[in-house]
């Protein structure tokens, strides 16, 4: 009876590590901390699991390459695009909730993270008269012998590539990123991701972003108070 509480006992704490923990990426943290000093991806600044130094690559602009990826390998990204794709890799390394969808069959991979329709249709539109050369960023491209990612196709437009929005977001990482139903239980890469995150469920499946009326009416109610609080700030300002 006691080995079985105590091995009840490590399971519970090993899920409980993994939800406040960060993903086991090659730039990730053990665990989340504040990182005063990032010159990009500040939304994640006091509580960041990528250190202040990595975001040194994303801060030039445009940028080259992130680790050992190129971004350029269809021509530099517009400015609008390059901004957009900032996001989805401060998101990746450095968000401290990332982790709470972590990939069941990897732990530096994400899965299913709920994304709004809107931030996806702004995406594509800063996006659509890009060049791109794979669909999915994760696995199409062909690797040198440095690991660096080269075009195995011809480069073509974004809205040659994606049919729109959605469509991209679902398929660009792969599996990474899904569209969510709710207009508000999803994340936008903004501040108003601190709202959504507390009524989002943590869970790794397709089926965990699913929500009760309850929980939109919630988060929605929320939301709006965070919104109106923005706006009263940036009058003060003035």
């Amino acid at each position: 009876m006691l080995r079985f509480v105590v091995t009840l006992f490590a399971v519970i704490t090993s899920s409980s590590c993994k939800k406040y923990g960060c993903l086991e990426g090659d730039t990730h943290k053990p665990k989340p901390s504040r990182e005063p000093n990032m010159q990009e991806c500040t939304l994640y600044s006091k509580s960041s699991c990528c250190y202040a130094d990595f975001t040194g690559q994303l801060a030039r602009s445009p940028v080259i390459k992130v680790n050992n990826s190129y971004w350029n390998r269809c021509g530099q990204l517009s400015k609008s695009c390059e901004d957009f794709t900032k996001k989805i890799e401060c998101f990746y390394r450095c968000s401290p909730h990332a982790a709470r969808w972590i990939h069941p069959n990897s732990t530096a991979a994400i899965q299913f993270v709920p994304l709004c329709q809107s931030f996806c249709d702004d995406w594509y539109e800063a996006c659509k008269d890009d060049s791109i050369c794979v669909r999915n960023w994760l696995t199409d491209w062909e690797r040198d012998a440095s690991g660096g990612n080269r075009c195995k196709n011809k480069c073509i437009p974004y809205s040659e590539m994606y049919a729109n929005g959605t469509d991209m977001c679902q398929n660009m990482w792969g599996k990474s990123f899904k569209v969510s139903e709710s207009s508000c239980l999803c994340l936008q890469m903004s501040e108003k991701d601190t709202v959504a995150i507390k009524y989002l469920r943590s869970a790794s499946s397709e089926e965990s972003s699913s929500s009760s009326s309850s929980e939109e009416h919630a988060c929605q109610k929320k939301l709006s108070k965070f919104e109106k609080l923005q706006r009263e700030k940036g009058e003060n300002a003035r």
